[in-house]
């Protein structure tokens, strides 16, 4: 793997992603020459993350880089890259990176008819926007794209995620779809399970429910990871449809707008539990009628 030559880096824009991967780069040796923010918050974030970097527009930081790095939202990624090539910001052998999970190197065409090496690196990590994300990089992923058979881009993509003491992964374009998705599913889903266990906790005014997810739901993730489906516990792998019919009725008064997510991920262990071996088929069928029979 060859490492990239010092780079002057252009960074559009000092959102929580951006400005840290900026960061990361100088870190490694790189010189980050011009960033483009525009809200209060991406300005206080270029100065604390990239300070003395020159704020610009987004055509002129890209006219000022050998490396640019498109750290923008999903959707407004395919108009700025056709946007700085109508504009004429872009050139041939500049690298061109965005960062955005859901989108593999297609979204870069436009930059690579002209020339440009193209790549996408998705780093696995929740940001802040924060110096601490600095120092969480180096326990992070990155998924890495190039276009097939452009064994140069792919070598640039993870020399630059080792750079920034990442761990590169190679994610084909083909499966860039279904990996932002099961990441997406996991991360994102999870967040909003935690925090409906946590309003869930408070209506039954239990203070400080964040004391008793802790340790359970990091015990939890921690198997897991480690044992997949052997890890599933609770009355629904137990097959015990006394309890689930508890815990339906008491969401059904309590907290209707939970029910729903409740019943889902409840048929979805059962089946989970029982392809595992852990739920025998005549408790897996009972547990999925008790299911219906209360919806």
């Amino acid at each position: 793997m060859n490492r990239p030559a010092r780079l002057a880096v252009g960074v559009i824009s000092a959102g929580r992603v951006g400005s840290v991967l900026g960061a990361a780069l100088a870190r490694a040796g790189h010189l980050t020459v011009a960033v483009s923010a525009v809200s209060q918050a991406s300005l206080r974030r270029a100065e604390d993350l990239l300070p003395d970097v020159p704020v610009l527009t987004p055509p002129d930081v890209a006219v000022a880089a050998d490396l640019l790095l498109l750290a923008v939202p999903d959707d407004a990624l395919p108009g700025l890259v056709r946007g700085l090539v109508a504009t004429g910001s872009l050139r041939a052998g500049q690298i061109v990176v965005h960062t955005s999970g859901a989108h593999g190197v297609g979204v870069l065409a436009p930059a690579a008819e002209i020339g440009a090496l193209c790549v996408a690196l998705h780093p696995v990590m929740t940001f802040t926007g924060r110096t601490e994300d600095l120092l969480r990089m180096t326990a992070a992923s990155v998924g890495v794209t190039a276009a097939d058979g452009d064994e140069a881009a792919w070598s640039v993509g993870e020399a630059l995620v080792v750079e920034m003491e990442a761990d590169p992964v190679r994610i084909p374009e083909h499966v860039r779809p279904l990996y932002h998705a099961a990441l997406a599913h996991g991360a994102n889903h999870l967040v909003t399970l935690v925090t409906e266990c946590a309003d869930l906790l408070r209506s039954a005014g239990i203070a400080g429910p964040e004391r008793l997810l802790g340790p359970l739901l990091s015990a939890a993730l921690d198997n897991a990871l480690r044992h997949g489906d052997r890890a599933l516990t609770g009355p629904v792998s137990r097959g015990d449809v006394g309890t689930v019919g508890k815990h339906l009725a008491v969401l059904a008064e309590r907290a209707p707008e939970t029910l729903p997510s409740y019943r889902v991920l409840a048929r979805r262990t059962a089946d989970r539990a029982l392809a595992a071996g852990l739920l025998k088929p005549e408790a897996a069928t009972e547990v999925r009628t008790t299911l219906e029979d209360d919806a």
